[in-house]
């Protein structure tokens, strides 16, 4: 039974309260008080407005469905002028540059890989926040990116031959980041600081110096017989580590042990879509990780093997300049947190009339205020050095959500005794309408915004609820080479830029989905830093290392400067839904193999989300590839099966039959999970699964579900699953 105390009309879970006034507040300027009374004052006064937006969604989307249904046909200019009549498109601004001051340097002033993590989970949040640095090495041992033949197996012990493999792909990636002005790495014997350059000795005795002096930054032990280098390329910091006696570095002629890149420059500590948090005792949980990185005090301790590991947040870095003085790095990544969107609430506070306040509102506060710990140290481990509060604001559904977030911040910088435009804003372009009117977006929001950021699963998922009614989908593998996404995700830079993004803010590309297949990343995401965004998402800290390479080899502010000139991508394309010309060239194996496919995404992700209240996993698809799986992905399966119902390209007898039997496969690739529970192991069973009655009420119900949105159902079925444990 849930326990609340009162707290300036709101009724407070009791759980949420006593974490407010033990841990939240001291240290802070802020009595109990005046913090509740701060909160209750910005839920009478801005839920009326978070009510009405939802409504607008909801307005303009039956205006859209009603469209559809009277046009059965496709004309785009038509679509595009009722778009505008109905208040969808909006004008656009006059051209201007963006405001934003007090950036982040990692945010304005380099390139680099981007981590988003549950803040949920200690663990990987703290393993997150330390993947500033990286070893290249360790990346490139442990993954496929380097192959296993002619006897380079990974294998229980250290195998040399894959360690050689190693030693020459880092020595080939140091000709291209940091070229020498005659010679090459690989032949390096030795390396030294003499006189302020770097003088590096080849096996010809000769000796050679960086082609770019100004590339070396400082370094640690003795200048002649260092044991780090600290060099710089494209903004980003790497070190040559070197000890003779090392048994890596006994095996190399140059005694280099290893060399670690400058790699996660920044981490998203996500609330929102990697978690699951239904109610008090899991937002207490998200919220007490994100204070701990805030305190700079979270610890984590774990089994590993037979040792007991404890994790805690790496210091900076000292070594000393080429003039004799100290350099010093952060050690962490800096790190932004996303709060939830506008759309859900969350009973662990009620209002004045009895009803649960908006999650967003909450958040915006809560982490606010955590962060307060974070601006008033003086010394000792520090997230921002720009007197900062990054927070990512995802599902955002055009200008007026974008205002109104603007607006919320103000309330609590004032609630807090904030500066204007301490809170920074993170524009998440994933929804329709904020992509057509993205530039209005970024207006309304000109002198907070820090980011924007591209995502395909979620924009893909918005897309098949936006057009429901306008006819079927393509299949999956399909819709990704439909012009509207390349027109999506180059209007993203192009408006960007135009508003003054470059050496201001981020501008983001989406993650990448399988961690376990580094070989091909390393092929396919060097293009997210060719196409002008000085960010990407990685799904683990080796991803970032590996990542990182790319940003060595493309200089992304020149090719902003570049892209700057270039036509803005069509928004006609944009606003041209994937939609089939021929549902008959559909077999019935192509119409199973599509239903067997996202079913088995759907299940995979939501037994553990309902079942173990994990919000971000690696799931196994149906070809058991691990793929990160969170409520993005959940969305766009789960709107794609509902729409080929809706359309009767297939019937429910046929979701509800391939449900079943998907059941089955994951609970098959679970066997081994100690805390699973079988979904399938009888036909009563099914009917008995929370997990199994949530992901078919996904599809069944995914229609009418708000701009297809997966939290309403997930949080309602993992209430009543924790319940039932109870």
């Amino acid at each position: 039974m849930t326990h609340t105390l009162t707290h300036s009309g709101l009724s407070v879970d009791t759980q949420l309260a006593d974490f407010v006034k033990t841990k939240l507040l001291p240290g802070t300027h802020l009595s109990e008080q005046q913090f509740w009374k701060s909160f209750a004052n910005i839920v009478q006064t801005l839920t009326p407005t978070n009510r009405a937006l939802l409504e607008k969604r909801e307005q303009l989307q039956q205006q859209i469905d009603d469209y559809h249904l009277k046009n059965k046909s496709w004309d785009s200019a038509a679509y595009h002028s009722f778009l505008q009549e109905i208040g969808y498109l909006v004008k656009e601004p006059e051209n201007f540059s963006i405001e934003t001051q007090n950036v982040e340097p990692e945010v304005a002033l380099t390139a680099g890989p981007q981590l988003v993590v549950p803040v949920s989970n200690a663990r990987f949040a703290l393993n997150a926040a330390n993947a500033r640095w990286g070893s290249l090495y360790d990346a490139l041992y442990g993954t496929d990116v380097l192959s296993e033949e002619d006897g380079a197996e990974k294998g229980s012990t250290y195998n040399p031959v894959r360690g050689f493999k190693v030693m020459a792909y880092a020595r080939q990636f140091l000709d291209k980041a940091l070229p020498l002005s005659n010679g090459s790495h690989i032949e390096s014997t030795n390396y030294s600081v003499v006189n302020g350059s770097l003088v590096i000795t080849l096996r010809d005795s000769s000796q050679t110096t960086l082609a770019n002096p100004s590339q070396l930054v400082g370094f640690k032990g003795e200048a002649q017989n260092p044991s780090v280098i600290l060099l710089k390329n494209n903004g980003l910091h790497l070190e040559l580590q070197i000890d003779h006696h090392h048994p890596i570095g006994q095996a190399d002629k140059a005694g280099l042990k290893d060399v670690v890149l400058e790699a996660a420059l920044t981490t998203i500590m996500d609330c929102e879509d990697s978690v699951a948090a239904v109610d008090a005792e899991d937002k207490v949980q998200v919220y007490k990780n994100w204070l701990g990185l805030m305190q700079g005090n979270l610890t984590e301790s774990f089994k590993k093997g037979n040792k007991t590991v404890e994790r805690t947040l790496q210091s900076d870095k000292t070594y000393t300049a080429l003039d004799g003085g100290t350099v010093t790095l952060k050690g962490r990544s800096m790190m932004f947190v996303r709060n939830v969107g506008h759309l859900m609430t969350n009973p662990a506070i009620s209002d004045i009339y009895g009803q649960p306040v908006f999650e967003g509102i909450m958040d915006a506060m809560f982490t606010a205020t955590a962060a307060l710990h974070d601006l008033n140290k003086k010394t000792g481990i520090k997230n921002s050095s720009a007197q900062s509060i990054n927070i990512v604001k995802p599902k955002m559904h055009g200008p007026d959500e974008v205002a109104f977030t603007n607006t919320l911040f103000s309330h609590v910088e004032e609630a807090l005794g904030l500066p204007k435009n301490t809170l920074k804003m993170g524009i998440m372009d994933e929804e329709r309408r904020t992509s057509a009117n993205l530039k209005a977006c970024i207006h309304r929001a000109k002198e907070r915004v820090v980011f924007i950021n591209t995502g395909f699963l979620d924009r893909t998922g918005d897309e098949i609820h936006t057009s429901m009614h306008a006819g079927v989908v393509l299949p999956k593998a399909e819709i990704k080479k439909q012009p509207w996404i390349q027109a999506y995700e180059d209007r993203n830079v192009d408006i960007g830029l135009a508003c003054g993004l470059s050496h201001k803010a981020q501008i983001g590309k989406g993650m990448w989905p399988m961690p376990d297949k580094m070989a091909l990343m390393m092929e396919q995401k060097l293009a997210h830093p060719q196409s002008g965004a000085n960010t990407a998402w990685v799904p683990s800290p080796t991803a970032a290392t590996l990542h990182a390479m790319h940003y060595h080899d493309v200089n992304v502010f020149n090719k902003q400067q570049n892209i700057a000139t270039r036509a803005q991508a069509s928004l006609s394309d944009l606003l041209t839904p994937p939609l089939m010309d021929n549902v008959t060239t559909l077999s019935k194996e192509d119409i199973q193999s599509e239903l067997e496919n996202n079913a088995q995404g759907i299940l995979g992700y939501v037994v553990r989300w309902i079942d173990q209240g994990i919000g971000c996993s690696k799931v196994p698809d149906i070809n058991h590839v691990g793929l990160m799986e969170d409520r993005a992905t959940l969305r766009i399966s789960s709107q794609h099966m509902a729409n080929w119902l809706h359309h009767g390209v297939c019937t429910q007898a046929q979701i509800e039959s391939t449900m079943a039997k998907m059941a089955k496969v994951v609970d098959g690739q679970n066997e081994h999970d100690s805390a699973y529970k079988p979904m399938a192991s009888n036909e009563l069973s099914l009917k008995n699964s929370i997990a199994y009655q949530a992901a078919l009420a996904l599809v069944l119900e995914g229609a009418k579900q708000p701009s297809g949105y997966t939290e309403p159902l997930l949080h309602s079925y993992r209430i009543k699953y924790k319940s039932q444990q109870s």
